[in-house]
Protein backbone atom coordinates (compact mmCIF):
# COMPACT_ATOMS: atom_id res chain seq x y z
CA UNK A 1 0.00 0.00 0.00
CA UNK A 2 1.14 3.41 -0.64
CA UNK A 3 1.88 6.11 1.70
CA UNK A 4 -0.67 8.36 3.00
CA UNK A 5 0.51 11.02 0.88
CA UNK A 6 0.32 9.32 -2.05
CA UNK A 7 -2.87 7.12 -1.47
CA UNK A 8 -3.77 6.34 -4.70
CA UNK A 9 -2.18 4.53 -8.25
CA UNK A 10 -3.86 6.28 -10.78
CA UNK A 11 -5.04 4.26 -14.23
CA UNK A 12 -4.23 6.14 -17.47
CA UNK A 13 -6.36 6.08 -20.74
CA UNK A 14 -4.86 5.37 -24.16
CA UNK A 15 -5.84 4.49 -27.53
CA UNK A 16 -5.87 2.83 -30.93
CA UNK A 17 -4.29 5.16 -33.18
CA UNK A 18 -3.55 4.93 -37.12
CA UNK A 19 -3.93 0.91 -36.50
CA UNK A 20 -1.36 0.66 -33.64
CA UNK A 21 -2.15 0.47 -29.71
CA UNK A 22 -1.02 4.01 -27.66
CA UNK A 23 0.57 2.98 -24.35
CA UNK A 24 -0.95 2.75 -21.62
CA UNK A 25 0.62 1.65 -18.36
CA UNK A 26 -0.27 1.61 -14.77
CA UNK A 27 2.60 2.85 -13.79
CA UNK A 28 3.35 5.29 -16.50
CA UNK A 29 2.26 7.91 -13.70
CA UNK A 30 4.69 6.09 -11.34
CA UNK A 31 1.71 4.93 -9.91
CA UNK A 32 0.41 8.30 -8.37
CA UNK A 33 -2.76 10.24 -9.41
CA UNK A 34 -2.15 12.69 -10.14
CA UNK A 35 -17.55 34.66 -12.27
CA UNK A 36 -20.93 35.58 -12.73
CA UNK A 37 -23.71 33.30 -14.67
CA UNK A 38 -22.87 31.83 -17.47
CA UNK A 39 -23.85 30.92 -21.13
CA UNK A 40 -26.49 28.15 -20.10
CA UNK A 41 -27.61 30.17 -16.73
CA UNK A 42 -27.66 27.18 -14.36
CA UNK A 43 -26.70 29.61 -11.53
CA UNK A 44 -29.57 31.85 -12.04
CA UNK A 45 -32.82 29.70 -11.43
CA UNK A 46 -30.47 26.41 -10.20
CA UNK A 47 -32.89 24.23 -7.68
CA UNK A 48 -31.86 24.09 -4.40
CA UNK A 49 -30.40 20.63 -2.64
CA UNK A 50 -33.21 18.62 -1.31
CA UNK A 51 -34.23 19.37 2.56
CA UNK A 52 -32.96 16.78 4.99
CA UNK A 53 -36.47 15.54 5.55
CA UNK A 54 -36.33 14.57 1.87
CA UNK A 55 -33.52 12.20 2.83
CA UNK A 56 -33.82 8.60 2.19
CA UNK A 57 -30.79 6.24 2.47
CA UNK A 58 -30.16 3.45 0.40
CA UNK A 59 -28.76 0.33 1.85
CA UNK A 60 -25.94 0.53 4.36
CA UNK A 61 -26.22 4.46 4.06
CA UNK A 62 -23.19 4.66 1.75
CA UNK A 63 -25.24 6.38 -0.98
CA UNK A 64 -28.82 8.80 -0.20
CA UNK A 65 -31.79 10.20 -2.23
CA UNK A 66 -32.07 13.75 -1.67
CA UNK A 67 -34.16 15.09 -4.52
CA UNK A 68 -33.42 16.22 -7.79
CA UNK A 69 -29.34 17.11 -8.34
CA UNK A 70 -28.65 20.65 -8.57
CA UNK A 71 -27.79 23.46 -10.79
CA UNK A 72 -28.47 21.45 -14.17
CA UNK A 73 -30.19 23.58 -16.81
CA UNK A 74 -33.10 22.75 -18.63
CA UNK A 75 -32.42 21.52 -22.15
CA UNK A 76 -34.16 23.71 -24.56
CA UNK A 77 -35.31 22.30 -28.57
CA UNK A 78 -33.51 24.72 -31.08
CA UNK A 79 -35.73 26.93 -32.81
CA UNK A 80 -35.89 27.19 -36.61
CA UNK A 81 -32.64 28.84 -37.59
CA UNK A 82 -31.43 29.34 -34.10
CA UNK A 83 -27.38 28.88 -34.05
CA UNK A 84 -26.26 25.98 -32.06
CA UNK A 85 -24.60 26.69 -28.40
CA UNK A 86 -21.27 25.21 -29.00
CA UNK A 87 -20.86 22.72 -25.27
CA UNK A 88 -17.47 21.65 -24.42
CA UNK A 89 -17.17 18.51 -22.34
CA UNK A 90 -13.96 18.45 -19.59
CA UNK A 91 -13.77 14.87 -18.30
CA UNK A 92 -11.43 13.23 -15.66
CA UNK A 93 -10.55 9.56 -15.71
CA UNK A 94 -10.25 7.94 -11.97
CA UNK A 95 -11.49 11.14 -10.70
CA UNK A 96 -9.94 10.34 -6.64
CA UNK A 97 -8.63 12.82 -4.39
CA UNK A 98 -5.08 12.10 -3.09
CA UNK A 99 -2.59 14.75 -1.61
CA UNK A 100 -2.42 16.71 -5.04
CA UNK A 101 -5.53 17.83 -4.84
CA UNK A 102 -6.13 18.19 -8.09
CA UNK A 103 -10.48 16.56 -7.64
CA UNK A 104 -11.09 19.98 -4.90
CA UNK A 105 -9.00 22.05 -7.06
CA UNK A 106 -11.06 21.87 -10.43
CA UNK A 107 -13.94 21.49 -8.55
CA UNK A 108 -13.41 25.30 -7.82
CA UNK A 109 -12.29 25.99 -10.88
CA UNK A 110 -15.13 24.87 -12.84
CA UNK A 111 -17.50 26.53 -10.10
CA UNK A 112 -15.49 29.66 -10.79
CA UNK A 113 -15.75 29.52 -14.73
CA UNK A 114 -19.19 28.20 -14.44
CA UNK A 115 -18.42 24.48 -15.35
CA UNK A 116 -20.08 21.51 -15.05
CA UNK A 117 -17.79 18.63 -15.97
CA UNK A 118 -17.95 14.26 -15.62
CA UNK A 119 -15.79 12.86 -13.15
CA UNK A 120 -15.09 9.30 -14.30
CA UNK A 121 -14.50 7.73 -10.69
CA UNK A 122 -12.66 4.10 -10.55
CA UNK A 123 -14.60 2.06 -7.92
CA UNK A 124 -11.70 0.85 -6.67
CA UNK A 125 -11.05 4.19 -4.62
CA UNK A 126 -13.74 3.40 -2.29
CA UNK A 127 -12.21 -0.01 -1.16
CA UNK A 128 -9.58 -0.21 1.12
CA UNK A 129 -6.68 -2.17 0.68
CA UNK A 130 -7.09 -4.97 3.16
CA UNK A 131 -10.88 -5.59 1.34
CA UNK A 132 -9.12 -5.82 -1.99
CA UNK A 133 -10.34 -9.55 -1.97
CA UNK A 134 -13.95 -8.30 -2.71
CA UNK A 135 -12.99 -7.70 -5.92
CA UNK A 136 -13.51 -10.37 -8.06
CA UNK A 137 -11.90 -8.93 -12.28
CA UNK A 138 -12.93 -10.73 -15.24
CA UNK A 139 -10.12 -13.17 -15.88
CA UNK A 140 -8.13 -12.40 -13.28
CA UNK A 141 -7.30 -13.18 -9.94
CA UNK A 142 -9.80 -11.86 -6.96
CA UNK A 143 -8.05 -9.19 -5.08
CA UNK A 144 -5.91 -7.93 -8.32
CA UNK A 145 -6.09 -4.75 -9.47
CA UNK A 146 -3.29 -2.58 -11.91
CA UNK A 147 -3.91 0.59 -10.53
CA UNK A 148 -3.83 -0.43 -5.94
CA UNK A 149 -6.60 0.13 -3.80
CA UNK A 150 -6.76 2.92 -1.35
CA UNK A 151 -6.59 3.25 2.30
CA UNK A 152 -9.23 5.29 4.51
CA UNK A 153 -8.05 8.34 4.34
CA UNK A 154 -8.50 8.25 0.69
CA UNK A 155 -11.56 7.23 0.65
CA UNK A 156 -12.78 9.58 2.99
CA UNK A 157 -10.90 12.25 0.95
CA UNK A 158 -12.45 11.15 -2.53
CA UNK A 159 -16.08 10.43 -1.19
CA UNK A 160 -16.09 14.81 0.41
CA UNK A 161 -14.90 15.66 -3.19
CA UNK A 162 -17.48 12.94 -4.79
CA UNK A 163 -20.49 14.44 -2.93
CA UNK A 164 -19.50 18.08 -3.37
CA UNK A 165 -19.03 17.63 -7.19
CA UNK A 166 -22.37 16.13 -7.72
CA UNK A 167 -23.85 18.84 -5.56
CA UNK A 168 -22.09 21.27 -7.78
CA UNK A 169 -24.30 19.68 -10.64
CA UNK A 170 -21.25 17.85 -12.15
CA UNK A 171 -21.59 14.46 -13.35
CA UNK A 172 -20.25 10.69 -11.84
CA UNK A 173 -19.96 8.38 -14.56
CA UNK A 174 -17.45 5.71 -14.01
CA UNK A 175 -14.17 4.16 -15.52
CA UNK A 176 -14.77 0.84 -13.87
CA UNK A 177 -12.32 -0.50 -11.70
CA UNK A 178 -8.68 -2.36 -12.19
CA UNK A 179 -7.95 -0.87 -15.43
CA UNK A 180 -6.93 -3.96 -16.78
CA UNK A 181 -5.27 -3.34 -20.79
CA UNK A 182 -3.74 -5.11 -23.14
CA UNK A 183 -4.04 -9.06 -24.80
CA UNK A 184 -3.37 -10.55 -21.23
CA UNK A 185 -6.88 -10.20 -19.50
CA UNK A 186 -7.50 -6.69 -21.03
CA UNK A 187 -11.06 -5.16 -20.90
CA UNK A 188 -10.77 -5.50 -24.81
CA UNK A 189 -10.58 -9.29 -24.08
CA UNK A 190 -13.98 -8.98 -21.91
CA UNK A 191 -16.85 -10.74 -22.87
CA UNK A 192 -20.90 -8.78 -22.27
CA UNK A 193 -21.35 -11.05 -19.67
CA UNK A 194 -18.02 -9.65 -18.06
CA UNK A 195 -18.28 -6.38 -17.90
CA UNK A 196 -21.66 -6.75 -16.29
CA UNK A 197 -19.61 -8.42 -13.56
CA UNK A 198 -17.71 -5.00 -13.69
CA UNK A 199 -20.43 -2.93 -13.64
CA UNK A 200 -21.82 -5.19 -10.55
CA UNK A 201 -18.69 -4.19 -8.53
CA UNK A 202 -18.61 -0.58 -9.47
CA UNK A 203 -22.07 0.08 -8.47
CA UNK A 204 -21.56 -2.60 -5.26
CA UNK A 205 -18.12 -0.29 -4.35
CA UNK A 206 -19.99 2.96 -4.18
CA UNK A 207 -22.93 1.87 -2.54
CA UNK A 208 -20.62 0.28 0.22
CA UNK A 209 -17.98 2.41 0.85
CA UNK A 210 -19.24 2.88 4.65
CA UNK A 211 -19.28 -0.87 5.44
CA UNK A 212 -16.24 -1.59 3.14
CA UNK A 213 -14.29 1.47 4.74
CA UNK A 214 -15.38 1.48 8.56
CA UNK A 215 -16.78 5.43 8.08
CA UNK A 216 -19.90 4.28 9.04
CA UNK A 217 -20.60 7.93 10.73
CA UNK A 218 -19.81 10.01 7.17
CA UNK A 219 -22.03 11.78 5.48
CA UNK A 220 -24.00 10.07 2.50
CA UNK A 221 -22.91 10.51 -1.00
CA UNK A 222 -26.37 12.45 -2.43
CA UNK A 223 -27.65 9.96 -5.16
CA UNK A 224 -28.68 6.72 -6.19
CA UNK A 225 -25.67 5.64 -8.12
CA UNK A 226 -28.20 3.12 -9.65
CA UNK A 227 -29.87 5.99 -11.81
CA UNK A 228 -26.92 8.37 -11.50
CA UNK A 229 -24.46 6.19 -13.11
CA UNK A 230 -25.43 6.55 -16.89
CA UNK A 231 -22.12 6.66 -18.99
CA UNK A 232 -18.31 5.50 -18.80
CA UNK A 233 -15.08 5.78 -20.69
CA UNK A 234 -13.30 2.55 -20.75
CA UNK A 235 -9.56 1.68 -19.41
CA UNK A 236 -7.29 2.36 -22.12
CA UNK A 237 -10.12 3.00 -24.42
CA UNK A 238 -10.10 -0.53 -25.18
CA UNK A 239 -13.17 -3.07 -24.91
CA UNK A 240 -15.91 0.05 -26.39
CA UNK A 241 -18.42 -2.69 -28.21
CA UNK A 242 -18.77 -5.26 -25.70
CA UNK A 243 -19.08 -2.95 -22.92
CA UNK A 244 -21.58 -0.91 -24.76
CA UNK A 245 -23.81 -3.87 -24.98
CA UNK A 246 -23.38 -4.38 -20.90
CA UNK A 247 -24.37 -0.84 -20.58
CA UNK A 248 -27.39 -0.36 -22.82
CA UNK A 249 -29.15 -3.49 -21.08
CA UNK A 250 -27.87 -1.99 -17.38
CA UNK A 251 -29.12 1.78 -18.73
CA UNK A 252 -26.07 3.58 -19.78
CA UNK A 253 -26.80 6.43 -22.28
CA UNK A 254 -23.66 7.40 -23.25
CA UNK A 255 -20.34 5.93 -24.02
CA UNK A 256 -17.13 8.04 -24.30
CA UNK A 257 -14.33 5.55 -25.12
CA UNK A 258 -13.89 6.12 -29.03
CA UNK A 259 -11.69 7.60 -31.16
CA UNK A 260 -13.66 10.36 -33.73
CA UNK A 261 -13.79 14.00 -35.06
CA UNK A 262 -15.03 17.10 -34.04
CA UNK A 263 -18.31 16.53 -35.86
CA UNK A 264 -22.16 16.34 -33.97
CA UNK A 265 -22.08 12.77 -32.30
CA UNK A 266 -24.62 10.21 -32.97
CA UNK A 267 -26.20 7.05 -31.68
CA UNK A 268 -24.27 3.52 -31.24
CA UNK A 269 -26.08 0.68 -30.31
CA UNK A 270 -28.61 2.83 -29.04
CA UNK A 271 -26.46 5.13 -26.81
CA UNK A 272 -24.84 8.28 -27.79
CA UNK A 273 -21.10 7.84 -28.63
CA UNK A 274 -18.97 10.61 -27.54
CA UNK A 275 -15.47 9.63 -28.87
CA UNK A 276 -12.15 12.05 -27.70
CA UNK A 277 -11.38 14.20 -30.94
CA UNK A 278 -8.37 14.55 -32.67
CA UNK A 279 -7.15 17.65 -32.30
CA UNK A 280 -4.23 19.79 -33.44
CA UNK A 281 -0.40 20.38 -32.08
CA UNK A 282 0.57 23.11 -32.58
CA UNK A 283 3.68 22.82 -34.79
CA UNK A 284 3.42 19.54 -35.56
CA UNK A 285 2.24 18.18 -38.94
CA UNK A 286 -0.63 15.37 -37.20
CA UNK A 287 -3.30 15.50 -34.78
CA UNK A 288 -3.78 13.66 -31.49
CA UNK A 289 -6.76 12.70 -29.13
CA UNK A 290 -7.84 15.44 -26.90
CA UNK A 291 -6.39 14.01 -23.41
CA UNK A 292 -3.78 15.00 -21.40
CA UNK A 293 -1.94 11.67 -21.68
CA UNK A 294 -1.82 11.74 -25.33
CA UNK A 295 -0.02 14.94 -25.68
CA UNK A 296 2.45 13.84 -22.93
CA UNK A 297 3.76 10.13 -24.96
CA UNK A 298 3.67 12.43 -27.94
CA UNK A 299 5.54 15.27 -26.61
CA UNK A 300 7.93 13.43 -24.10
CA UNK A 301 7.36 9.77 -24.25
CA UNK A 302 7.59 9.62 -20.43
CA UNK A 303 5.74 11.19 -17.39
CA UNK A 304 9.24 12.90 -16.75
CA UNK A 305 10.66 14.99 -20.07
CA UNK A 306 13.08 17.91 -19.99
CA UNK A 307 12.19 20.40 -17.73
CA UNK A 308 13.06 22.91 -19.82
CA UNK A 309 10.48 22.08 -22.12
CA UNK A 310 7.20 21.76 -19.59
CA UNK A 311 5.95 24.77 -19.93
CA UNK A 312 6.38 24.96 -23.74
CA UNK A 313 4.80 21.40 -24.19
CA UNK A 314 1.90 22.71 -21.64
CA UNK A 315 1.74 25.45 -23.30
CA UNK A 316 1.29 23.39 -27.07
CA UNK A 317 -1.41 21.59 -25.35
CA UNK A 318 -3.25 24.56 -24.56
CA UNK A 319 -2.82 26.07 -27.65
CA UNK A 320 -3.85 22.77 -29.76
CA UNK A 321 -6.80 22.87 -27.42
CA UNK A 322 -7.98 26.51 -27.90
CA UNK A 323 -7.37 25.77 -31.85
CA UNK A 324 -9.62 22.76 -31.43
CA UNK A 325 -12.28 25.09 -29.55
CA UNK A 326 -11.96 27.79 -32.55
CA UNK A 327 -12.85 25.52 -35.62
CA UNK A 328 -16.09 24.62 -33.71
CA UNK A 329 -16.88 27.97 -32.18
CA UNK A 330 -16.51 29.31 -35.65
CA UNK A 331 -17.13 26.32 -37.79
CA UNK A 332 -19.98 23.44 -37.27
CA UNK A 333 -20.53 24.00 -33.82
CA UNK A 334 -20.10 20.51 -32.74
CA UNK A 335 -19.19 20.04 -29.03
CA UNK A 336 -15.70 19.17 -28.02
CA UNK A 337 -14.87 16.74 -25.99
CA UNK A 338 -11.66 17.11 -23.46
CA UNK A 339 -9.71 14.28 -21.25
CA UNK A 340 -7.89 14.51 -18.53
CA UNK A 341 -6.22 12.60 -15.58
CA UNK A 342 -5.65 14.41 -11.99
CA UNK A 343 -1.70 13.78 -12.40
CA UNK A 344 1.41 16.17 -12.43
CA UNK A 345 3.01 14.58 -15.35
CA UNK A 346 5.93 16.92 -17.32
CA UNK A 347 5.82 18.84 -14.19
CA UNK A 348 1.99 19.34 -14.13
CA UNK A 349 2.04 21.15 -17.41
CA UNK A 350 -1.04 19.61 -18.39
CA UNK A 351 -3.11 20.43 -15.80
CA UNK A 352 -1.84 24.53 -16.43
CA UNK A 353 -2.72 23.74 -20.14
CA UNK A 354 -6.36 22.39 -18.83
CA UNK A 355 -7.27 25.11 -16.75
CA UNK A 356 -6.49 28.20 -18.48
CA UNK A 357 -8.47 26.46 -21.38
CA UNK A 358 -11.18 26.47 -18.92
CA UNK A 359 -10.54 30.18 -18.12
CA UNK A 360 -10.59 30.96 -21.64
CA UNK A 361 -13.58 29.46 -23.29
CA UNK A 362 -16.21 28.96 -20.93
CA UNK A 363 -17.11 32.52 -20.71
CA UNK A 364 -17.57 33.36 -23.88
CA UNK A 365 -20.70 33.52 -25.52
CA UNK A 366 -22.94 30.71 -26.13
CA UNK A 367 -20.72 28.54 -24.75
CA UNK A 368 -21.76 25.71 -22.44
CA UNK A 369 -19.53 23.55 -20.63
CA UNK A 370 -21.32 20.42 -19.73
CA UNK A 371 -20.89 16.74 -18.58
CA UNK A 372 -21.65 14.27 -20.61
CA UNK A 373 -24.94 13.83 -19.14
CA UNK A 374 -26.29 17.52 -19.81
CA UNK A 375 -24.98 17.07 -23.44
CA UNK A 376 -27.19 13.96 -23.57
CA UNK A 377 -29.97 15.34 -21.85
CA UNK A 378 -29.37 18.39 -24.61
CA UNK A 379 -29.47 16.24 -27.68
CA UNK A 380 -32.51 13.98 -26.58
CA UNK A 381 -35.27 16.88 -26.71
CA UNK A 382 -33.41 18.17 -30.23
CA UNK A 383 -35.13 17.63 -33.35
CA UNK A 384 -33.38 14.20 -34.93
CA UNK A 385 -33.71 15.58 -38.48
CA UNK A 386 -31.77 18.94 -37.23
CA UNK A 387 -29.30 16.56 -35.77
CA UNK A 388 -29.40 14.71 -38.63
CA UNK A 389 -28.57 17.98 -40.97
CA UNK A 390 -25.73 18.98 -38.28
CA UNK A 391 -24.07 15.51 -38.95
CA UNK A 392 -23.47 16.77 -42.50
CA UNK A 393 -21.24 19.80 -41.22
CA UNK A 394 -17.66 18.16 -41.75
CA UNK A 395 -14.66 19.69 -38.87
CA UNK A 396 -14.46 23.23 -39.05
CA UNK A 397 -17.55 23.77 -41.61
CA UNK A 398 -19.90 26.94 -41.08
CA UNK A 399 -23.17 26.71 -42.93
CA UNK A 400 -22.22 28.66 -45.78
CA UNK A 401 -25.55 30.75 -45.79
CA UNK A 402 -25.27 30.72 -41.94
CA UNK A 403 -27.38 29.09 -39.48
CA UNK A 404 -30.38 31.14 -39.66
CA UNK A 405 -30.40 29.63 -43.51
CA UNK A 406 -29.04 26.15 -42.65
CA UNK A 407 -31.73 25.65 -39.92
CA UNK A 408 -34.64 27.90 -41.23
CA UNK A 409 -37.09 24.96 -41.57
CA UNK A 410 -37.74 21.13 -40.67
CA UNK A 411 -34.92 19.86 -43.09
CA UNK A 412 -34.73 16.51 -44.91
CA UNK A 413 -33.90 13.26 -42.78
CA UNK A 414 -30.11 13.19 -43.79
CA UNK A 415 -27.62 10.39 -43.17
CA UNK A 416 -24.58 11.25 -40.97
CA UNK A 417 -21.40 11.87 -43.28
CA UNK A 418 -18.60 9.65 -42.81
CA UNK A 419 -15.82 11.72 -43.60
CA UNK A 420 -11.97 11.09 -44.45
CA UNK A 421 -10.05 9.80 -41.46
CA UNK A 422 -7.31 12.10 -40.24
CA UNK A 423 -3.98 11.26 -39.73
CA UNK A 424 -2.94 10.40 -36.62
CA UNK A 425 1.24 10.03 -35.41
CA UNK A 426 0.56 6.51 -33.67
CA UNK A 427 2.22 6.66 -29.99
CA UNK A 428 4.87 4.53 -28.66
CA UNK A 429 3.92 1.45 -26.29
CA UNK A 430 6.25 1.79 -22.93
Amino acid sequence: MMAATKRIAFGVAAVTLAGSLAACSGSAGQGAPGAGQGAHGAKKNAPKPAPMSAVRLIGDGSTAYTGKQPRLPKPQRLKPGQTPPQFVVFSWDGAGEDSQRLFSHFREVGKKYDATMTYFLSAVYLLPEDKRHLYDPPQHSPGRSDIGFNDVGGISDTVEQLRGAWLDGNEIGTHFNGHFCGKDGGVGTWSTEEWKSEIAQVKAFVKRWKTNSGLRNAKPLPFDYDKELVGARTPCLEGQKNMMAAGRELGFRYDSSGVGKQVWPKKTQGMWDFPLQLVPVPGRAFETLSMDYNFMVNQSGTVKGDPAQHEFWGNQMRDGLLQAFDRSYHGNRAPLIIGNHFESWNGGTYMRAVEETIKMVCLKRDVRCVSFKQLADWLDVQDPQVLAKMRTLEVGENPQQGWASFLATQPAAAAPSAGAASQVKPAERH
